[in-house]
């Protein structure tokens, strides 16, 4: 910066020589560089003041979009500091095979305490006990005024709950944001999706994972983000298992049964469409396993993959399509059915001592459920050829179903396969299997002689196994089920309209011990329909049934599971868009002439 001198020479010169004071001119230059010194000084301070303004304008700008925002959020408690990794609370809904939601996710809350910011932790204590009347107000008074730091008091609560807590006004009880697994449909379909709980837990999140059924097993599907929340597509149809488990409730109380099951199976892809097994629970409120007594007097426990039962003379009809497959005999060969038939010392018997005379045909005996003909036909089919035919129809391994109790449930075979084991084993006693083992079994007489693969997973056409039949041997099995149905064990099957095929399977409940019990069997009906063109597959199994009908007390399964599966059928064969094959009947009092 250049400065004016305060006495220039040009000035004082000409300034003296008028006679003029020159301490004039200096002081006049004071004065002015006085006022620019002040100019610039206020130019500084104003722009600085500027500068400060604007800082403050633009802060309380801020907080108050700040608050703004808070004020329409949801409330959220503040957190401290977090440790560990995050916790993924997205879960993945499952939905029945048109897309119906049967498991989702719902966000609630988490009720802790910090114990040191309560005002009064008594007070607190005995106004949650009043809201949770399960909880303990002595501990929570100890925990309050203890030691303790942080303290669980629920691990999700309702939006009324946490009403009743806030409305507490102590600001020592805090929420954390969660979400937990929901149920729409409450027990329906309860043993296939199984349930969830917690695992990791933190304030803010709680990590969901699977218990049982697809929500164990597809847990890693269920919870993985790569998936974009796409949904676990099941084969159940939500309408036809509310339609199959009202049936089956209500037969197993009418017919008095300790439990029961029903499997309904496409017989070309394997889907299943309805599994249930009684008694349920609700998975919302999934109750704790069992830790003593018999594991099948649980509601958790599921009897169509995990109950191994002797199926009775269920089997009869595969020992009949194995002698038609080897070409020893045809449905019209005969069968010696004289008796006594003994076998290593055992002697083998009909129902009830029944007596069918000396012979009968290979269709006849099943239509009858000879047990002495099943046994001659496994007596000339021999140990080696049934063991490995069996095999090939899947009982000597678990089932493959995608549910995890199905894992561990491997068919009950006898440890040394001799003849007698083979004739027993020819009508349905010495292999335990699972009801869905004979579901897939009797799916391959039904598709023409295919072995499908159970599944709970929707598919896309077809998913046909290795061929176990001939397709001639297979319509041969339908047509001699079907008169099992229309002639013989099964009558009370018959559903107009829709052509019912099937066994009936009668067993002695065996003792866990050892032996069997006197009195209580497990009753089970095998069906198919319509049986001219099988399109699904049925198993009604009863726990112990008993009725009185016609003045005696009846445990057959003719008496019992074959009026439940056919009220089951009744119901469920529109709902899966089957229409009835209604018989033209001959209109009487009119006789057609030709022209």
């Amino acid at each position: 910066m250049i400065r004016t001198p305060l006495r220039p020479l040009a000035r004082i010169l000409p300034a003296r020589v008028r006679g003029e004071n020159p301490d004039a001119i200096e002081r006049e230059n004071i004065r002015r560089r006085h006022a620019e010194m002040q100019a610039r000084a206020r130019a500084r301070a104003e722009g600085r003041l500027l500068m400060l303004g604007l800082f403050f304008v633009g802060a309380f700008a801020t907080v108050g979009v700040r608050m703004a925002m808070m004020a329409t959020s949801d409330p959220h408690e503040p957190v401290a500091g977090r440790s560990g990794s995050a916790i993924v609370m997205q879960r993945a809904d499952i939905v029945d095979r048109k897309g119906r939601v049967l498991a989702t996710n719902l966000e609630t809350v988490s009720l802790y305490a910090q114990p040191p910011l309560m005002v009064d932790p008594v007070a607190a204590a005995r106004g949650l006990k009043r809201i949770f009347p399960d909880l303990d107000e002595a501990r929570l008074i100890k925990d309050f005024t203890g030691k303790r730091k942080f303290v669980w008091i629920k691990k999700k609560i309702s939006p009324e709950q946490r009403q009743a807590v806030f409305d507490l006004g102590d600001p020592g009880l805090l929420f954390g944001p969660r979400e937990m697994r929901l149920y729409p449909n409450g027990r329906l379909a309860a043993h296939v999706l199984g349930g969830a709980s917690f695992g990791r837990e933190g304030v803010n999140a709680a990590e969901v994972i699977g218990v049982a059924g697809v929500e164990r097993r597809f847990d890693d599907y269920l919870r993985d983000p790569a998936n974009g929340g796409r949904p676990l597509q099941l084969s159940i149809d939500l309408t036809v298992q509310d339609a199959a488990e009202r049936v089956l409730a209500g037969g197993m109380k009418i017919m008095n049964a300790r439990g029961a099951t029903s499997i309904l199976m496409d017989v070309d892809t394997g889907e299943v469409i309805s599994l249930v097994s009684l008694p349920d629970f609700d998975p919302n409120e999934r109750p704790a396993p069992p830790v003593k007594g018999d594991p099948s007097d649980s509601p958790l426990f599921n009897r169509a993959v995990q109950g191994l039962y002797e199926l009775g003379s269920t089997f009869k009809i595969l020992t009949a399509v194995q002698a038609m497959e080897l070409g020893l005999l045809g449905p019209d060969s005969p069968v010696d059915t004289s008796r006594p038939l003994r076998q290593s010392g055992y002697e083998i018997g009909e129902f009830k001592n029944k007596n069918y005379g000396p012979s009968l045909t290979l269709a006849k005996v099943i239509e009858k459920s000879s047990n002495v003909g099943t046994a001659r036909v496994a007596r000339m089919i021999g140990p080696e050829r049934q063991k490995k035919f069996f095999e090939r129809m899947g009982f000597f391994d678990p089932v493959g179903i995608e549910l995890v109790e199905a894992r561990g449930s491997r068919p009950l075979i006898p440890r040394q396969w001799r003849e007698l084991e083979a004739m027993t084993i020819a009508y349905g006693h010495g292999l335990s299997a699972t009801p869905m083992h004979l579901a897939a079994a009797y799916a391959a007489i039904a598709n023409g002689g295919y072995y499908v693969s159970p599944t709970i997973l929707k598919q896309n056409g077809p998913q046909y196994g290795p061929r176990v039949l001939s397709e001639k041997v297979a319509a041969d099995a339908r047509r001699m089920l079907r008169a099992v149905v229309t002639d013989g064990t099964a009558t009370f099957g018959e559903v107009p309209g829709y052509e019912v095929a099937g066994k009936t399977g009668t067993a002695d409940k065996p003792k866990p011990e050892g032996g069997y019990y006197e009195g209580k069997v497990i009753a089970t009906f095998a069906s198919m329909f319509p049986a001219s063109d099988p399109k699904y597959v049925l198993i009604v199994t009863l726990d112990e049934p008993s009725i009185t009908a016609a003045g005696q007390l009846r445990r057959s399964a003719g008496w019992t599971a074959v009026p439940v599966a056919a009220e089951m059928i009744a119901r469920v064969a529109p709902l899966l868009g089957l229409r009835p094959k209604v018989e033209a009947s001959r209109v009487t009092g009119i006789t057609l002439t030709s022209n």
